[in-house]
């Protein structure tokens, strides 16, 4: 029992960090209808500036993750501003390829930094140890990511709620016309769509990062798992993200415990994500919570 619900509760932690990534996600789906293949990228690009952060300004961990949360919103800012503001209008196909290249791009930037090969991991900046809830030992490290996990969640859901902007950027995913009619700036909220995506991003970066250490190809692979995660819970439904986050995160960590020690070479668990996703899009393509007249890539 014990065993099961370490699982369960790892597994959990882990999906709050995929649903804050798919958060991201979904944000700039449901306000301008991209998809954002550089997602990933993006993840290891907040993670890796709150790691230097750290360790060449010595900046303490609160202090580097506002660092990080900042420059990676900026960054999501300005490639919407600079690449994708002038493929408004065109073609889906040319603006998924545009995410596909500017993936592409990122990727190669930050292979040109010390980033670029080898683990890392933030100075220490957690007491060791952690504590038991339920018979489970839980590391200090796992209560700080899901708190920070949690509290951007609950921040976002607030803003989208409670906020003019928020509001506005409903408005915009509702019915792009209708919002324009009411002098809402269509623009303006898809660059905030980008720049909230890369706050999203930075966030669930430097969540994995305090778990687990930092490695680019991990960081980018947390990208890819994004897309069951919207697949299951509908690529424009913020809720939807939340509780297939935590769906395939649970999912995800039972396979491993449970089918690995069957299989041989173990793995299954960076199949099984992928197995609900063909699953998904083959009983119910528009995910749990998604809008069924969406369109898929």
């Amino acid at each position: 029992m014990t065993f099961l619900l370490q699982l369960l509760f790892s597994g959990v932690v882990l999906g709050l960090v995929y649903a804050l990534a798919a958060l991201g996600f979904v944000l700039i789906y449901k306000a301008s209808r991209v998809v954002n293949f550089a997602q990933g990228q993006l993840i290891a690009i907040g993670a890796f500036l709150a790691y230097w952060a750290m360790v060449s300004l010595g900046a303490p961990f609160l202090l580097a993750a506002a660092f990080a949360l900042a420059l990676t919103a900026l960054l999501g800012f300005g490639v919407e501003r600079v690449f994708l503001k002038r493929l408004v209008g065109q073609p889906i196909i040319a603006v998924i390829m545009a995410t596909i290249g500017l993936a592409s791009l990122l990727d190669g930037l930050i292979h040109l930094t010390p980033f670029g090969a080898g683990n890392f991991s933030y100075p220490a900046f957690l007491p060791p140890g952690g504590v038991r809830l339920l018979g489970v030992q839980v590391s200090y490290a796992q209560l700080l990511a899901s708190g920070f996990t949690l509290a951007f969640l609950l921040a976002f859901t607030w803003f989208f709620q409670r906020s003019t902007l928020g509001v506005a950027m409903r408005s915009v995913a509702d019915d792009q016309m209708a919002a324009m009619s009411l002098g809402v700036s269509v623009e303006r909220v898809f660059a905030l769509a980008w720049a909230a995506a890369g706050l999203t991003a930075a966030a669930a970066g430097m969540a994995v990062g305090t778990i687990s250490g930092l490695n680019l190809d991990g960081l980018v692979h947390i990208g890819l798992r994004v897309f069951p995660v919207v697949i299951l819970g509908g690529l424009d439904s913020i809720p939807g993200a939340v509780v297939a986050g935590i769906l395939i995160g649970v999912l995800e960590n039972l396979a491993a415990g449970f089918l690995d020690p069957l299989v041989p070479g173990g793995g299954t668990r960076d199949v099984f994500p992928f197995l609900v996703l063909l699953g998904v899009l083959w009983f119910k393509p528009y995910g749990l919570f998604g809008t069924e007249e969406i369109e898929r890539v």
